[in-house]
């Protein structure tokens, strides 16, 4: 996730975005924002979703940053891409 996460931050910064400026597009407060890039909030799928959409990326980009994801297309032959996630266990709380 801190790959992730670092991505966020580095095309927030190529693209000369706040912390303040992603938080107001995705609807949550800077100190919300700042907990999650902090990694101190987890950062949820849907929320990725809307940072990339603020961000004017695709998540798979975000997520493979700095290269970019390029689908198949038929007419100039085929393109493998793999990616592989790490998935770390959710820690328990009682």
């Amino acid at each position: 996730m801190n790959n992730i996460l670092q991505n966020i931050d580095e095309i927030r910064r190529k693209k000369g975005y706040s912390q303040e400026y992603v938080a107001q597009q995705i609807r949550m407060k800077q100190s919300g924002f700042s907990l999650i890039m902090s990694g101190g909030r987890e950062l949820k799928y849907n929320t990725l979703l809307q940072i990339a959409k603020a961000l004017q990326e695709n998540v798979i980009d975000i997520i493979t940053y700095p290269e970019k994801y390029t689908a198949a297309n038929e007419e100039s032959g085929s393109i493998e891409t793999t990616l592989q996630i790490r998935l770390d266990k959710e820690k328990e709380t009682r």
